[in-house]
Parts: structure tokens; C-alpha cells; sequence
């Protein structure tokens, strides 16, 4: 890089030669398998292996074995106290999929079994979902009425029941799991918030004592459909609705208050199903428009596997509803799982849940139940509870057995007035405004893709939003990947730190030396940009030095730190920029190139052309070289003036 030797510099080092097989199979791995599940199999005897992997797949007998007297106390208290709110969210969430009220109190039997077995949570509920119940109304009711052929409509249901668990089966055994977390953080929040708020007008149907009412989910059309039918309206129902609507809230925001009474919020629902049923039963108001559920079979759930409709020629439609509303609940139950093992300091698989929520929707569309996943709020009273373990959904499931075999008469006299107040409230509490105002303040990108998710569900469909926020979420990653962030450096006043100029007004530019930071892989989409970009700098570098009668500009330091890969084309827009430096006197320096990129960059040759004293580790290094050799260059000049002086005089 000059004459001269400067002793303290740090040059990188050439990584090891790595076979193109080994960097697949290790990019592979870190794609499918990044938490490594096959370390606990690792020498180990075959029969040792056997029983490791029944225990992977089945989790109950990995902690069956330790399981104690003690905990089953705890998990009976919790799974009664669930129990208590499955039994009205099962019928109250199957009316709002349009199914019959028993098929909702079938999915809080068979499927919470099954997780029991498969499942890696703890503290996870499950049971029918609002969401998935209103996706499921809302796809399969524009083309079969559920009131003209609600036969045709069951079996659909189940179909599409079965697609989204083996669609979610087969994420968790081919290790896709990262599928889900294009749903971001954003895009969950309005999709939710907007689902809750679609949910809720839906609900104005019963609360009103609505007979007909319209299939669309939109703003537009379900406030066209209500205001359409004033003379319609009941305002018995209405007043019974608004009632028991204000005791639920009532009962949640003392329970927030106080986390001592979540066991109040947990009974409300039960004990206005009860409040509703004896209020109707002794008054008669089934007589004066108010709806009761009316007669609900007894037994346990029939087998359904023959009423799939896969030679229907809805098919397809059943298809597409269930791989829709299987990957949104999947990614609910996930996350819920997630946020309550987190408070407990204990980890769940991923993959180990999508499998579990799989084969329980697969088991269910052949037991007469819909689609089901872990809820948030029977897992909050789950948690709340003191639960220990997955057996809390074993006696959840037994007191919906109970229920099925002889309570079900009882259910005969219940308003679905109630059931409608009892999915608002529930609903209520999805809509998270503390949430959207965070995005807000944190980052307005983010807030964009929430507010256009809302607005996509409340006044286009339930698909349309998720579809635009997750269309918006894609485009800001391909904004990030196309248009990276380069930072000018300089280096703080009292430090060696070399930082952003933009971060730090104080730091200071190094005289004669560009130093800037690609904040980005270099890849195709962005390689054009960064190179008129990296050129703008020097532009603008070598204005401000003529302005200023300063030293010329004579080095560019490229500080690649966060330059985790580049492909060929990042290649040549660097072999570019460094020929067009030099035809105009710049010398062109990098740091810290990583592993990977040291690697592409010797392959190609590019080392060899600037010359490996042209890379440091760090900022401070390359500077410091560089300092060096203008210092000799400087005193070789004036020793060669001194001896023109000299050879003149």
C-alpha cells in the first residue's frame, strides 16, 4: 500500500477453503433445523435413540414419568376453571362459524386430547378460535349458504378442517416453520384488531334479534344490512344484549384490576349463559323475540371421516380456506404459547406445536369438530390458575364429555342473545390499541402495516387486509434489501470509536479519507445503487474539500462489517468502483469483510487485484496505516526538496 512499515496494522486473514457441500449443508441446517434437535441423539446407544424420539414426537412421555399427585391438584382446579369457559365460547364460537352449537362443544372434546399428547406448552388452552371461526363463515358462506344446504356446508367445514391440519402437520415435520413469521409483529396486531372489530358487527345480528342477515363481513355491508332492517329490530333482545354485554366488561376490567379475580372473568361467561337461560325459561321470552339455541343433541361426537367432501366440486374452496385459516390460527396459538411460557422461563418448539395443532385438526375433521387452536383467553385463565401442565386439557375435555352426555338440555333455553354479548366482550379485548399507539411511537413503518391491515379487514374482506399487510410487509423488506443504508463515519472526540456522523454530529471527518458503512448484504437488487451511491459520497466528499482549499480526497474506506454475504454482481460493483477510484488518484481500502465475503472476494480475484494490505479489521487500523503512509510519502517529499535545495545552492 506504499512504502514504509507500519508495524501495529492488522491485515484480514484469508478464511479457510470451506467445499460448497459443506456451506449448503450448513446454510440448510441454519434453515430448517436452527435449534439443533438432533444434539440430544448424539452418542448415544440405538435404544436410547428410540426412546429420545418417541419422547421428541410425544411429548407426554418425556414428563409423564415425573409427573406428581401435587400437580394433577393444581391442573384439576385449572382445567375445571377452563372448563367453565369453553363450554360457552364452544357454542357461542361454532354460531358465529354458522355450525350447529353442539359442533363447537365437539372441537373442546377431541382436539384438546390430542394437544395433551403432542403438545409442548404447558399452559396452552385449545379450543375454537374467533378468528378462525369468522374466516371459516366468512370463505365458505359466499358460496354455500349455511341456512339453504347446511349439510353441504358441515362437510366443507370439516373439509377444510382436515387441509389446514395437514397443512400445518406438514410445516412442522418439513421444518417450515419460518413461513409464519412473514406474519409480523404489525400485521398480527391490525389483522386481529380488524377481525375483532368484523367480529363485533357481526354480532349486532343477534344482539338486535336479527332473523336475516348478511354473509358479507365489510364495514359497508353490514352496516347497509342493519340499518336496512330497523323495523326488525327487537328491542327486547337489545336491551338483554347490552345487559349482559355490560356485565362481561364489567367482569374482565376487574379482573385486570386485580389478577386475583380472573377466576370472576372466567365464570362470567357461564354465569350469563345460566343468568340467560333462567331469565328466558321463567319470563318467555323466546315468545317475544328473543332466540334460544333450542334443542341440542346429546352424546359424544359421531364419527365424520365419510362427510368429507373431497369429491365435491367444492374442493378447492375447502382447500384454500383451510390452508388460509390454518396458517392464522397456527400463528396465533404459536405466539400465545410463546408469551406464556415466556413468563414461566421455559421454551416450546415451533415445529413440535404446528405438528401437535396439526394432527389434532386432522383427528378432529374426522370426529365432527372444526378448526381449532390454543386461545388467548382460555390460556390466560389456564395460566391464571396455576396449572402445571398439559392435564388441564385432559379435565377441560372430560367436563366437556360430562356436558355432552347429560347436560345438554339444559342448554335448550339459552338466548344467543348471550352468545353474541359473550364473543363481543371476548373480542374486545383483541383490539389492541396500546399496541398500534407503540408502532406509532417506535416505528411508523410498522404502524402503516398495522393501520392497512385493519382497514383491509373492516372494509374489504378478512383476506384483502391479511393480503395487503402482508404484501406491504414484503415490499419494506425488498425497500431494505434495494436501498441500504450506507453511513458516513467519523471518528468521536475522546474515543477510538469511529461512528456514524449522522449518530454523532461531533465526530470528526480523518482529513484526506472517506470512510463509510454498508449497512446491508450486497446483492443484485441493491449492487447499481450502492455503487451511484458510494460515488455520490465521493462527490460530495470532494466538493466540500475544494471549498474548504482542504487535502484532497485520497483514500475510501469501505467499513463492511454488516456485510454478511455478497453475491457476483456485489463483486463487480466493488471491482468497479475500486478501477474508477484509481483512474482518478483514489486509493479504495476495506474492513473487516466477513468470512463469506473474504471468501467470494479471494475466489474472485479481487484480493489479488487491491492488494491485501488494502483490507484491516478495523476502522481505526485502516486509518491508522493509511496515516502512516501519507506521513512517509510527506517526509520523502520534503527530503527530496531539501536535496534540490541543496544541489542548487
Amino acid at each position: 500500500m506504499g512504502e514504509g512499515k507500519y508495524e501495529s496494522r492488522k491485515h484480514v486473514e484469508m478464511p479457510p477453503s470451506k467445499p460448497f457441500s459443506n456451506s449448503l449443508q450448513s446454510s440448510l441446517k441454519e434453515t430448517f433445523f436452527p435449534d439443533d434437535p438432533f444434539r440430544r441423539f448424539r452418542n448415544q446407544p440405538i435404544s436410547r435413540k428410540i426412546v429420545l424420539g418417541l419422547q421428541y414426537f410425544v411429548p407426554v412421555l418425556e414428563w409423564a414419568p415425573r409427573y406428581s399427585f401435587d400437580f394433577f391438584k393444581s391442573d384439576l382446579l385449572a382445567g375445571i376453571t377452563i372448563a367453565s369457559l369453553a363450554v360457552p365460547q364452544g357454542i357461542s364460537y361454532a354460531n358465529l362459524a354458522n355450525l350447529p352449537p353442539v359442533i363447537g362443544l365437539y372441537s373442546s372434546f377431541v382436539p384438546p386430547l390430542v394437544y395433551a399428547m403432542l403438545g409442548s406448552s404447558k399452559d396452552v388452552a385449545v379450543g375454537p378460535v374467533a378468528v378462525g371461526s369468522l374466516l371459516i363463515a366468512s370463505m365458505l358462506g359466499k358460496e354455500v349458504s349455511p341456512i339453504d344446504n347446511p349439510k353441504l356446508y358441515v362437510d366443507l367445514v370439516f373439509t377444510a378442517t382436515f387441509f389446514a391440519g395437514v397443512f400445518e402437520a406438514a410445516l412442522g415435520f418439513l421444518r417450515l416453520g419460518f413461513i409464519v413469521d412473514y406474519l409480523s409483529h404489525a400485521t398480527i396486531i391490525g389483522f386481529m384488531g380488524g377481525a375483532a372489530t368484523v367480529v363485533c358487527l357481526q354480532q349486532l345480528k343477534g344482539i338486535l334479534g336479527l332473523v336475516h342477515f348478511t354473509h358479507s363481513t365489510d364495514l359497508l355491508s353490514v352496516t347497509r344490512s342493519i340499518f336496512t332492517q330497523t323495523r326488525q329490530w327487537r328491542w327486547e333482545s337489545g336491551v338483554l344484549g347490552c345487559c349482559f354485554l355490560f356485565f362481561l366488561v364489567l367482569t374482565r376490567y376487574m379482573s385486570k384490576r386485580k389478577a386475583s379475580f380472573f377466576w370472576i372473568n372466567a365464570m362470567a361467561p357461564l354465569a350469563s349463559v345460566i343468568l340467560g337461560s333462567i331469565l328466558v325459561y321463567f319470563t318467555h321470552a323466546e315468545q317475544h323475540g328473543v332466540q334460544v339455541i333450542g334443542h341440542l343433541k346429546k352424546g359424544l361426537n359421531p364419527v365424520s371421516g365419510s362427510e368429507l367432501a373431497f369429491g365435491s366440486p367444492h374442493m378447492g374452496l375447502a382447500i384454500k380456506t383451510g390452508i388460509i385459516t390454518g396458517i392464522i390460527v397456527l400463528a396465533e396459538g404459536i405466539a400465545v404459547g410463546r408469551s406464556f411460557a415466556m413468563f414461566k422461563n421455559y421454551h416450546i418448539d415451533g415445529n413440535k406445536e404446528m405438528i401437535a395443532f396439526g394432527v389434532m385438526n386432522i383427528a378432529g375433521s374426522f370426529t365432527s369438530c372444526y378448526l381449532t387452536s390454543g386461545t388467548f383467553s382460555r390460556t390466560a385463565v389456564n395460566y391464571n390458575a396455576g396449572c402445571k401442565s398439559a392435564v388441564s386439557n385432559i379435565v377441560m375435555a372430560t367436563a366437556v364429555m360430562i356436558t355432552l352426555l347429560f347436560l345438554m338440555p339444559l342448554f335448550h333455553y339459552t338466548p344467543l342473545v348471550v352468545l353474541s354479548s359473550i364473543i363481543m366482550a371476548a373480542m374486545l379485548g383483541l383490539i389492541d390499541y396500546n399496541g398500534a399507539i407503540h408502532l406509532w411511537n417506535v416505528d411508523k413503518f410498522d404502524f402503516v402495516i398495522c393501520m392497512s391491515a385493519y382497514v383491509g379487514v373492516v372494509f374489504g374482506s378478512v383476506e384483502i387486509g391479511l393480503v395487503i399487510a402482508v404484501v406491504i410487509s414484503l415490499l419494506r423488506v425488498l425497500l431494505f434489501l434495494t436501498r441500504p443504508r450506507t453511513l458516513l463515519l467519523g471518528k468521536v472526540p475522546g474515543s477510538m470509536a469511529y461512528r456514524s456522523t449522522e449518530q454523532y454530529p461531533e465526530a470528526n471527518n480523518v482529513p484526506g479519507i472517506l470512510i463509510l458503512r454498508i449497512e446491508s448484504p450486497i446483492y443484485f437488487t441493491n449492487s447499481n445503487y450502492l455503487r451511484e451511491r458510494i460515488w455520490r459520497w465521493i462527490n460530495e466528499e470532494e466538493d466540500k474539500l475544494k471549498d474548504s482549499s482542504a487535502t484532497e480526497l485520497q483514500y475510501v474506506v469501505l467499513d463492511l462489517s454488516a456485510v454478511g454475504s455478497v453475491d457476483t454482481s456485489g463483486i463487480s460493483m466493488l471491482d468497479e468502483v475500486e478501477k474508477s477510484t484509481s483512474r482518478r488518484g483514489i486509493k479504495l481500502v476495506l474492513v473487516n469483510p466477513g468470512s463469506e465475503v473474504m471468501r467470494k472476494l479471494g475466489k474472485s480475484g479481487f484480493t489479488e487485484r487491491i492488494g491485501r494490505e488494502c483490507m484491516y479489521l478495523t476502522v481505526g487500523d485502516a486509518v491508522d496505516g493509511i496515516s502512516f503512509v501519507l506521513h512517509s510519502h510527506k517526509s520523502k517529499a520534503v527530503e527530496a526538496e531539501d536535496v534540490n535545495i541543496n544541489n542548487i545552492v
